[in-house]
């Protein structure tokens, strides 16, 4: 029994997770129904048959002349017979024609006499028999549902599996063989970051997946065919498709959000906040807006919208589990003024509770700041005398203008409370802005604050004459203080100053110092002093002396030349070593190292296939002997 307890509990713990989870942070705004509106009126002028068609699911209002236009458009049409069928019978209907549409309906009835080669030609068939009001016997319907079976095992893609979802939630029971498809179909869903589930092929495919699937479940009385958490996926999928241009792609989006807002058991809600999410110290109004996900009201209507509100800085709550109160002018936001709890400034993180929903959310509330005491003077930059100070009153210049040259400082003290407390604060943005009043040059400073929390800004004229560009003249001082929790950030004038930068940096030094330097031209290193003509001259001689030995060895031992075997291999042996020999002279006297050695490569293989064949033949004659 124990563990039957224990059983229990863990699946009203997973089943309270999975419930609780199925909210979103996005729905269908008006805007966007607005533009989606501004869409399918341009669709309905369209000279494209399927975006008139979408058009006209989505347009209550249709010019007189409608029905003329669709019937041109029809025959300028490119598409497919089954799909110009599909396209004008369903704006045929929508558009409530009186015209006669017999040929069409002929082409429709003879189309579905044979079979079709793929379920979305099956798909556009059916339908348009359907919006043309024609009958449709149960035997043409059984001889569909066998084609169809037919064509899933040679195509079972997820744009065949969607089209044949939806014929068979037309066929009834005979289309129940698809239900076994379902769960195939969504089992090729991706996931994206953990947030979202889509199916390759974007926005259509997914549409045509989940409107299909949920149209066939109805029909045959079955298990919807995702859970809660799916639900939650393929709409954040959807809405993040919010900006569609096209009428279809508006129009099956619609149509996919209806689908899931429609599935009370698992469709998600929207939970966000109706504003901004600051709040303005002397109206703390919390607005939370709890809506389907085309940001209609819940219906039924929610009996209990509840939140807690807590700070983020002391992790305490302000208000606990406080009932929100349902908006007049819209049902869909709830209100809670945090007035009696009297915030103080900061971030807060708020709990919402909606019936079996919950959400957390993030708001701000702001704060006022003042100047609790600015004072501003001029001093020399060594600090061996003190910096004469002058007060200045919030939103107040000072009547007195302030001179310092290179060799002072500017010294600047604000002190920051809160408006409502009192106390000291830090704020995120604390400048002092320095404009030459002659040419509008700005340049910005940072105020920190010190350990007393009173900002601080001090500046060597001297030190920073180059970040003004040697410029003299009067400046403004403005003191801007900013930050994203106070609703009265400021930009405040408090004084001018005349700064006088040093005189040894004349205006033309100054120019000078901008121009560009001299360009730098590579050059190489003078070549070295050659020697004398008696030092060459006389190394030449020792290097020729060996070769001149050899000749007169040659000549005294008196060389066999009768021996020399006049062979192919021989000649040009020796002649590829004396053109060796003769290309080093070269080299010697014009060549450089690179062209030396393009042309050595040719000859000294051409002298190493003599040479080998010449020792071959010579050691030949050797062994023969």
């Amino acid at each position: 029994m124990k563990l039957f307890g224990l059983l229990i509990l863990l699946g009203s713990c997973l089943v309270s997770s999975v419930w609780t989870s199925r909210t979103v942070s996005k729905f269908i705004t008006p805007v966007d129904q607005d533009r989606y509106q501004k869409i399918f009126v341009e669709g309905l002028a369209s000279s494209d048959l399927q975006s008139v068609y979408f058009s006209s699911v989505n347009v209550a209002e249709k010019s007189p002349d409608a029905c003329t236009r669709l019937e041109k458009v029809y025959a300028e049409s490119k598409y497919n017979d089954f799909e110009k069928n599909y396209y004008f019978a369903g704006a045929w209907k929508n558009f409530g024609c009186k015209t006669n549409p017999g040929k069409v309906k002929q082409s429709v009835e003879a189309a579905l006499q044979k079979d079709s080669n793929s379920a979305q030609e099956v798909y556009f068939n059916l339908n348009s028999a359907s919006f043309l009001g024609a009958t449709v016997e149960q035997t043409t319907k059984a001889r569909v549902a066998k084609n169809l079976q037919a064509i899933l095992k040679k195509d079972d893609s997820l744009n065949s599996l969607g089209h044949a979802f939806a014929v068979a939630a037309e066929l009834g029971t005979s289309g129940a063989f698809a239900y076994d498809r379902v769960e195939e179909a969504f089992v090729q869903a991706d996931e994206v970051d953990g947030k979202m589930l889509q199916f390759e092929g974007g926005l259509s495919i997914t549409a045509l997946i989940v409107n299909s699937a949920f149209k066939l479940s109805t029909s045959l009385n079955k298990p919807v065919p995702i859970n809660a958490e799916q639900a939650v996926k393929f709409a954040a999928y959807f809405l993040s498709r919010s900006s569609v241009q096209t009428p279809k792609g508006v129009s099956i989006l619609l149509e996919a959000l209806n689908t899931l807002s429609a599935q009370k058991t698992i469709a998600p809600i929207c939970v966000k906040l109706s504003g901004n999410g600051q709040l303005l110290p002397e109206s703390p109004v919390l607005q939370v807006k709890v809506s389907d996900l085309l940001g209609k009201p819940l219906s039924p209507a929610l009996a209990v919208v509840s939140t807690t509100v807590t700070s983020k800085t002391t992790n305490q709550a302000i208000v606990s589990k406080v009932n929100l109160v349902p908006s007049n002018s819209d049902a869909s936001v709830f209100t809670y003024n945090l007035k009696s709890a009297n915030p103080p400034r900061g971030q807060y993180k708020v709990d919402v509770e909606a019936g079996g929903y919950k959400q957390t959310l993030k708001i701000n509330v702001l704060g006022k700041v003042k100047v609790s005491s600015l004072e501003i003077g001029v001093g020399d930059s060594d600090s061996t005398s003190a910096v004469k100070k002058h007060t200045v009153s919030y939103a107040n210049k000072l009547d007195t203008e302030l001179a310092a040259d290179s060799q002072q400082k500017i010294v600047l003290k604000a002190v920051l409370v809160d408006e409502s407390s009192g106390k000291p604060i830090n704020v995120h943005q604390a400048f002092v802005l320095l404009r030459n009043k002659a040419t509008k040059e700005e340049i910005v400073f940072v105020a920190e604050a010190d350990s007393s929390k009173a900002y601080k800004f001090e500046m060597d004229v001297g030190a920073r004459s180059n970040d003004f560009g040697h410029k003299s003249g009067l400046y403004s001082v403005e003191l801007i203080v900013g930050d994203s929790l106070i609703s009265n950030s400021f930009k405040w004038l408090v004084a001018d100053v005349s700064l006088k930068f040093s005189a040894d940096i004349s205006k033309d030094n100054a120019h000078a110092a901008r121009q560009p330097l001299p360009e730098i031209i590579h050059q190489f290193r003078a070549p070295e002093k050659r020697p004398p003509r008696v030092v060459s001259d006389l190394f030449t001689g020792l290097c020729i002396a060996p070769l001149v030995l050899l000749f007169l060895l040659w000549g005294k031992l008196r060389v066999n030349i009768s021996n020399f075997p006049f062979s192919l291999g021989a000649i040009g042996f020796h002649l590829g070593l004396g053109a060796i020999l003769a290309l080093f002279g070269v080299f010697w006297l014009k060549l450089n190292m690179f062209d030396t050695i393009r042309y050595l490569i040719p000859l000294a293989l051409f002298t190493f296939l003599c040479g080998h064949r010449l020792l071959r033949s010579i050691a030949g004659r050797s062994s023969e002997k």
